[in-house]
């Protein structure tokens, strides 16, 4: 007893606010590094390796959409078998190598053509052998990433479940707050880079401009390893790939067998799934009933000794595991093109308020990468506003601790999103036309007598929709993921990131080809006084409508887990999400009551 005693006081001790500036200083650096890379990246691509535009524009989004898969097997191998923390910290170590060959290319004349005016045909482009060291560098900084990523939202989040426990009867806890604060300290992050970085960078020199974000990170991993002693570290429960691929196998052998009325005799075993149910079972429900077969009990499905035999036979909570992850997909999917809609803040956009007036004050031009301030700007503004104004004054009118559930946040961000490229395509027309009707048109490198600052409110408008649909996405992701699977939900996340910029590649190629042959000639040419940026801007905006839509049906017909909550003090109170849901009691076999509790997050 007083062994026992002494353990749980040292779980007190573990976790908590004061694990946040070692968690959050890793992801910060994280986000510094790769903003201060990829803001002005296809300036770099274009100026110093003399990358034609569309080349550049989809050598970004490729690595964007490499950096944002990676996550799914740095979240596999984590919750596997390698746990969250040293998951990181060997991802930190790996994201530290590749920063470190993309500044020592950029500081090196050998790795680099020689300079040449900007858009010059007498330009030489970066040879094969001096692209692929620079390939290879941003790659492992790809690999990196995907230690990193899928981690630090769901090793931060867990350093909150002890305190969860005295929070569920209320409610929201503060997992929800900490999902304000991780995208808070993202913002701040790429705040910095693209102010001080980009700035370095378009001012003194691309070796520099590099070489902050790569001493940055050093500093932020030694940081992260420092806090060991204090964090709380959740041993992983096995590979959750093969839990689901057991669930699939088990049910298409048995695919004959007719399945029972009565759910109450689908096989359960606690204690085999002790390790990935602590916080509670998943309850069977109604949806994808030919799993539910999986469950289905033979003689031959035991082994001698007493134990099951996983590939044929699973568990009601791994079973509604893989249930849990379908019915998450159709939401999920609707961040891809969130992605892909966004992508060309920092291509296009980048592009023009190069050709724009960028006079601020007498000599001083704003960097074009600089920009992107406007966007998060309006995001901090906008969680600031909604955690502390906005979330209260809601909660009276829903009842529901945290205002609006996740799912009504990401609809209020995809509806706000599509004002930020009708504003795109709007203000571009008119960047054109300025061009076209001063004699522009043929020279490309000239400035079109129009303020940069009409690109403002497309910037602001989506980093006020971020602020609603990734922190409502993310929350969605974590919320509603099988408890073992934290990570690898997280990664969900990224890999939608990841799939949206390689639906920005592809979109660019595919307008790219289609317009080339049309009368108006190609909508994206290198001298965008020429192209219609502004009919891509509508076509975008037209593919979010869409999404828009789409979201909306999935959202009305998408049902929240169920959670069995039993074996503590707190039993019968716990709300799966967040309340607001309805409950009814249970009896279980061995008389224990659990509450269940489905979150009305619809309402």
């Amino acid at each position: 007893m007083a062994g026992e005693g002494r353990q749980d006081e040292k779980k007190k001790k573990l976790g908590g606010l004061k694990t946040m500036p070692f968690i959050l200083a890793n992801e910060v650096c994280d986000r510094f590094a790769t903003a201060g890379f990829n803001a002005n990246m296809v300036q770099y691509l274009q100026n110093e390796l003399h990358l034609p535009l569309i080349q550049a524009t989809n050598t970004l989004n490729n690595f964007g959409g490499t950096a944002s898969l990676t996550p799914i097997i740095g979240a596999l191998i984590a919750d596997s078998f390698a746990g969250r923390f040293w998951t990181i910290a060997v991802g930190s170590m790996i994201y530290q190598l590749g920063m470190l060959g993309v500044t020592i290319s950029a500081i090196l004349p050998a790795l680099r053509p020689p300079p040449c005016p900007s858009q010059s045909p007498s330009c030489q482009q970066a040879s094969a052998c001096q692209l692929a060291i620079f390939y290879i560098s941003l790659f492992f900084t790809a690999v990196g990433s995907g230690g990193i990523r899928p981690c630090v939202v769901a090793f931060g989040a867990d350093q909150f479940e002890l305190d969860r426990r005295q929070q569920r009867a209320g409610g929201s806890g503060q997992q929800w707050n900490f999902f304000n604060l991780y995208f808070f300290s993202m913002g701040v992050a790429l705040l910095m880079a693209l102010t001080v970085v980009v700035y370095i960078q378009d001012n003194v020199g691309w070796g520099l401009g590099f070489g902050i974000p790569t001493v940055v990170m050093f500093f932020s991993v030694i940081a992260f390893i420092i806090g060991y002693p204090l964090y709380i570290r959740r041993k992983p429960g096995g590979s959750p790939l093969t839990r689901l691929a057991q669930v699939v196998v088990a049910a298409v052998r048995k695919r004959k067998l007719a399945l029972p009325d009565d759910s109450g005799v689908l096989y359960r075993n606690k204690e085999m799934d002790a390790d990935i149910s602590v916080a509670g079972r998943l309850l069977h429900t109604e949806h994808f009933t030919f799993l539910d077969r999986a469950a289905i009990c033979t003689d031959s499905d035991i082994t001698a000794a007493g134990f099951p035999r996983p590939w044929r036979l699973s568990t009601v909570h791994r079973i509604e595991e893989l249930k849990s992850i379908i019915r998450m997909l159709p939401i999920w999917s609707v961040g891809i093109l969130i992605i892909t809609a966004s992508s060309h803040n920092h291509t296009f956009t980048i592009i023009q308020a190069k050709s724009m007036d960028r006079h601020l004050a007498g000599n001083f031009q704003i960097p074009a990468a600089t920009l992107s301030i406007f966007s998060i700007v309006s995001m901090l503004l906008t969680l600031a506003i909604y955690d502390r104004l906005l979330t209260p004054l809601v909660r009276r009118l829903t009842r529901r601790p945290t205002g609006l559930s996740y799912l009504q946040r990401i609809a209020v961000g995809l509806a706000i999103s599509l004002l930020s490229n009708i504003s795109a395509a709007l203000v571009e027309s008119r960047r054109r036309s300025t061009a076209v009707t001063h004699g522009l048109a043929d020279h490309p490198s000239a400035t079109v007598p129009i303020s940069v600052f009409w690109l403002v409110p497309q910037y602001a408008i989506h980093g006020i929709a971020e602020a609603f649909t990734s922190v409502g996405h993310m929350e969605f992701l974590y919320d509603q993921s099988p408890e073992s699977m934290r990570s690898t939900a997280a990664a969900l996340f990224w890999l939608a990131v990841s799939l949206g910029h390689y639906g920005g590649t592809l979109l660019v190629i595919l307008v790219s080809d289609f317009t080339k042959r049309s009368k108006q000639g190609n909508w994206l040419q290198n001298n965008i006084n020429k192209g219609r940026l502004d009919y891509y801007y509508w076509l975008v905006a037209g593919l979010q409508v869409f999404n828009f839509l789409y979201y909306l049906v999935c959202a009305r017909f998408y049902t929240f887990k169920p959670l069995e909550i039993a074996g503590d003090e707190n039993m019968g109170k716990v709300v799966d999400g967040e309340t607001g849901g309805g409950g009814c009691d249970v009896e279980l076999a061995a008389g224990a009551t659990v509450k269940l509790y489905y979150a009305n997050q619809k309402e």
